[in-house]
């Protein structure tokens, strides 16, 4: 039997879909929302980003965050909604080496959020049963723009974790949601942004860039679009609908099973590493990829699909197929990998709830437009680009 216990400990933190278990929206929330809008510092034709940066199995982004601004790291989720950094004091936070910790008493702009005059908790459980907990705040958050000047978000709130059991393993401070929701980062930055964001990983070490405004459209030769779909019962992810995933030249259809869904059955998560489709669809996706491979299965944990052999031209092109006509031909690389040097394993796993993982996404310019509600893939070499 293969050994594949570390790699699997690895990813499954970043299927990180979370769950607010209690938190109380501030007082006032949205209205100040609103007024902080204008409040933003930019110039006009200039374009916000941040840096990323690929570590083990996700991408994050650099900001700074108080007056004096200190920088952090933290994973950039478009699966998850608040933003929120470990913050002194800590009474149960995993902080491994060269990890910054926020300390509120040291910036001058950081304000506690009051609700029902008290703080306002919150608390996060995610998928892997990890969880934070901490209080609602304001801070200034700073990153780069295309003007050379930092883009200033004065008041932007943010959740400071005193208490969190998250083990990143290497040097990330939090996670940076994203989404659709009132307290993500995109929906923080107003109305100027026109709600477009996008980035390309490449997969590799090495800085890439997350853009926000007039600079994150995605378009030209190659472009598909998915059509952006919100479900009632997860109002804030960017949900996309899987119509087929072909192996090679076989087409394999959700409609006659579970998973089909016009209204959207499967959200795109740059926080996830891999891709996860619900069972009974999931089989016979792994049945198509069994009918082409000629190699010797090998035992492996976690149900994988993988084989005793290092030679990628035995297995399949895998493509998905997305409503509005994105289909996205998949390199290998985003649905396989070469383990311990040994074997070659299918990544794209049985699992309840169906994620677009960040692997499957290298090497497109993802382009989210919420206005348009249209999620945009450019086939592109993401190193050349940011080299």
């Amino acid at each position: 039997m293969m050994s594949t216990a570390h790699f699997i400990q690895i990813f499954t933190f970043f299927l990180i879909t979370a769950t607010v278990l209690s938190s109380s929206a501030p007082s006032g929330f949205s209205i100040d929302l609103f007024q902080r809008r204008s409040n933003n510092t930019h110039e006009l034709g200039s374009s916000p980003y941040a840096d990323t940066v690929f570590d083990s199995y996700g991408y994050l982004m650099k900001l700074q965050i108080g007056t004096p601004p200190v920088e952090i790291e933290a994973i950039l989720g478009t699966g998850s909604e608040i933003m929120w950094t470990n913050c002194l004091p800590c009474s149960n936070c995993v902080k491994p080496s060269g990890t910054v910790v926020f300390d509120p008493s040291k910036s001058s702009t950081y304000k506690e959020r009051i609700c029902d005059g008290k703080s306002c908790p919150y608390e996060m459980a995610y998928s892997n049963k990890s969880y934070t907990k901490g209080t609602f705040a304001t801070e200034t958050i700073r990153i780069k723009s295309t003007s050379g000047k930092p883009y200033v978000m004065p008041g932007t709130t943010f959740g400071c974790s005193h208490n969190s059991s998250v083990d990143f393993k290497t040097v990330p401070s939090g996670i940076v949601g994203l989404n659709w929701g009132s307290f993500s980062l995109l929906s923080q930055m107003g109305e100027d942004m026109l709600g477009l964001m996008s980035y390309c990983f490449s997969g590799e070490r090495g800085t890439s860039k997350l853009n926000f405004g007039s600079n994150a459209i995605v378009s030209g030769d190659g472009t598909v679009a998915a059509n952006m779909l919100r479900k009632k019962e997860a109002y804030s992810m960017y949900y996309l609908n899987l119509d087929a995933v072909s192996v090679g030249k076989v087409r394999v259809e959700t409609l006659g099973t579970p998973f089909h869904a016009t209204n959207g059955n499967i959200f795109i998560d740059s926080g996830t590493t891999y891709t996860y489709l619900p069972d009974s669809y999931c089989n016979k996706v792994r049945a198509a990829v069994e009918n082409v491979v000629k190699a010797e299965r090998v035992a492996a944990p976690d149900n994988m699909l993988c084989y005793r052999t290092t030679n990628m031209d035995l297995f399949p092109v895998i493509t998905m197929h997305f409503q509005g006509g994105a289909d996205l031909v998949l390199d290998k690389y985003n649905t396989f990998i070469i383990n311990n040097g040994k074997f070659i394993c299918l990544i794209i796993f049985c699992r309840p709830r169906a994620v677009f993982g960040n692997r499957a996404q290298n090497n497109f310019l993802v382009g989210y437009d919420t206005s348009s509600q249209l999620v945009s893939f450019k086939p592109t070499n993401c190193s050349a680009l940011w080299s």
